[in-house]
């Protein structure tokens, strides 16, 4: 029987404390203007908990009352993002600045560069459809994040609802998590006075507050969220970067307000400075500045590299610098046998972080510094580069320190270590090393491949070592059995790495072949081959010369895929992964035949009717091949409006040219 509509009277005003509520919320948590006492909103809440407790049908998801609840979670799901978070480039000196925005002006003209603070936190896509929040992601790999949507509505300062009264249909909006410093600081002394460990920085906090299993422990950290982009949508566009910042705050996010528009690289690098000498001024960590091409048409224009958008780049602030004992230098053996000195330092306090190990990159490098075991050494740290030692303090230096030599045979198993001539890297010989082993299992599992939580390093180590694991194939037949016997494996924790060893079977070919270990074949590499291939079993049976034929993948790339394929060993290894069901072929779309089908095409200028990766996709949808450069092989250019060098190298080429109305025309659209 329906349950009784509730009064109407309950109604109205169950819907004003909402509205009333969200706005209090937004000037305390966006604007950090406090509309009413914390009483006076206290007793506004507790009033629409009352309502809504006592008549369950007024309980909507954008209420005030539901950013905090639900049962813990075991895992965080993987979810695709809408239009993949790229990273990006570096600028250390005004010179590499000055270099990027020289690239820039030979692609578009006549531009303008937005200037943000690089906040050091977390970054997360928020979804909105129709202006109601439906999802958060961290970054992942860019494709593929974490869901952490129960855990981001706690946050209050993120709106359930935009404040707009005609929302675009989909927003993905990016930005970064982070601690304030205050709260930081705080939050370290709580955890000290419990006996517990502390974050060794704001970002680890925050990171690590983002994904509590349970949502009502992240409620208790003091999480704020910057809005500094968008990642897609639909039914709403903007022409510059600043105008769709002004609209986020507008519909309620939180946007920094020392972002700046500068109109040439000097007044970039003004802003540079200043917040270089004024980066502890704000209440939370910075590590750069990020400048980016402010109009939207010329973003477009200039795309991407497969790593970085070619319109930003990231200013980096010069890194810390601190001075410490190294204890010893130790090679690590990497998964193709590489071996790579490192340094064991004496913990040192660089850049927020506390550092033990060090990078020395090669043995021609530990010579060429010239540091020792027992040296007092330089180590620097810039944002989230690997420490490195930059070299000895020789004055210091205590007589009698011995030079370090790479040895001769390797730690982990015995084999011979060799340097061939003219190479920079010794590599240990073990045709079975154990290192070797565990680094390659460990990159098979890991978040850019298959992603198998709870199958960590230690874990793999550990089953290594008993003989259990002897390749990426021996993952699939493990028992639970022979898991129970790890250390702190019990009942629930066997199941949940089970079901994630389940699930990594149905990963996309793309994680697959990344997770594989062929050389040189990273995330963008393996989507490549898995978009023209569509199954393992087509790559496995197609030559050096069809590997190198797809776009993108050149000579060296083909060599090193093809070879891995005609190894026995190798070949042995994918027949146990496929015995054990792991999904080898991507299910196909059906392309319908259009105009378009077959055609090459590449576009220039900014559209109207859709954005750049809309126009994207519904191109490939058509059939269409879309790429970035205009050749004799490409059948079609669209123009756009501001269009780049793309248009006048299509016209000495002969290649046909068409508009935006045309194109509509072939997509069958009005």
């Amino acid at each position: 029987m329906p349950s009784k509509a509730p009064p109407e009277r309950a109604r109205k005003r169950a819907e004003k404390l909402r509205a009333e509520l969200d706005r209090h919320n937004h000037a305390y948590y966006v604007l950090d203007a406090p509309s009413v006492p914390d009483s006076e909103y206290d007793k506004l809440y507790r009033e629409l908990v009352e309502i809504e407790e006592a008549n369950p049908e007024l309980v909507t998801l954008d209420s005030p009352t539901q950013r905090v609840g639900g049962a813990p979670s075991e895992t965080f799901a993987p979810v695709r993002h809408h239009a993949r978070m790229y990273s990006l480039d570096n600028a250390f000196s005004f010179e590499e600045l000055k270099a990027w925005g020289d690239r820039v002006a030979r692609g578009v003209s006549g531009v303008t560069f937005a200037c943000e603070l690089k906040i050091d936190g977390t970054a997360v896509a928020l979804t909105y459809e129709n202006g109601a929040y439906v999802r958060g992601a961290t970054r992942g790999d860019g494709v593929t994040g974490e869901d952490v949507t129960v855990n981001i509505r706690t946050m209050r300062g993120i709106p359930l609802k935009l404040r707009d009264p005609k929302p675009p249909a989909l927003l993905e909006v990016r930005g970064e998590v982070y601690y304030p410093t205050k709260g930081f600081e705080k939050l370290n002394a709580e955890l000290e006075a419990q006996g517990k460990p502390t974050f060794a920085n704001p970002r680890n906090a925050a990171s690590g507050s983002l994904r509590q299993k349970d949502p009502r422990i992240t409620a208790t950290r003091p999480l704020t969220y910057l809005t500094h982009g968008i990642g897609a949508t639909k039914g709403k566009r903007f022409p510059t970067h600043d105008g769709w910042l002004r609209y986020l705050g507008e519909a309620g996010l939180r946007t920094a307000t020392q972002t700046t528009v500068a109109k040439d690289l000097d007044e970039v690098w003004s802003f540079i400075e200043h917040w270089g000498e004024h980066r502890h001024d704000i209440d939370y960590e910075i590590d750069g500045v990020v400048v980016k091409v402010n109009e939207i048409a010329a973003q477009e224009e200039l795309g991407y590299t497969s790593k970085a958008p070619r319109w930003a780049i990231a200013y980096k602030y010069p890194p810390e610098e601190q001075i410490t004992k190294l204890r010893a230098i130790e090679i690590h053996i990497g998964r193709t046998g590489a071996a790579t000195p490192y340094a064991v330092l004496e913990p040192v306090h660089v850049g927020g972080v506390t550092v033990t190990t060090a990078t020395l990159h090669n043995a021609d490098e530990v010579e060429r510094k010239d540091v020792r075991p027992g040296d007092m050494v330089i180590v620097r740290r810039a944002g989230d580069v690997i420490p490195e030692v930059l070299g000895a303090i020789k004055e210091r230096r205590r007589k009698g320190l011995k030079r370090w030599t790479m040895p001769t045979v390797c730690p982990s198993c015995g084999s011979e270590i060799v340097r061939e001539e003219g190479e920079v890297v010794a590599y240990c010989t073990g045709i079975d090393c154990p290192s070797q082993r565990v680094e390659r299992i460990f990159h098979f599992a890991g978040r850019g491949a298959l992603d198998i939580e709870g199958l960590g390093y230690q874990t793999i180590i550990e089953l290594t070592e008993r003989g259990l694991l002897k390749d990426v194939g021996d993952v699939y037949s493990l028992t639970d059995e022979q898991i129970a016997t790890l250390e702190g494996f019990k009942d629930k924790k066997i199941q949940n790495l089970r079901k994630s060893i389940e699930a990594s079977k149905t990963r996309p070919l793309a994680r697959l072949l990344a997770g594989l270990g062929i050389r040189h074949v990273g995330g963008t590499v393996a989507e490549q081959l898995a978009s023209h291939f569509g199954s393992l079993e087509a790559l496995e049976a197609a030559s050096e010369e069809d590997i190198n034929a797809v776009e993108g993948i050149g000579p060296i790339i083909a060599h090193s895929v093809h070879e891995f394929f005609r190894q026995p060993r190798n070949g042995a290894v994918l027949s146990k992964l496929k015995a054990a069901g792991i999904r080898t072929a991507d299910e196909r779309k059906k392309v319908k035949q259009t105009p378009l089908t077959g055609k090459t095409v590449v576009m220039t200028g900014g559209l109207e009717s859709m954005s750049r990766d809309e126009a994207r996709e519904t191109l490939k949808e058509a059939g269409a091949k879309v790429t970035d450069t205009v050749s004799k092989k490409t059948d079609l250019v669209i123009v756009g409006a501001n269009p780049g060098s793309k248009a006048d190298k299509a016209t000495s080429l002969g290649v046909k040219t068409i508009d935006e109305k045309e194109l509509l025309r072939l997509l069958g659209r009005r």
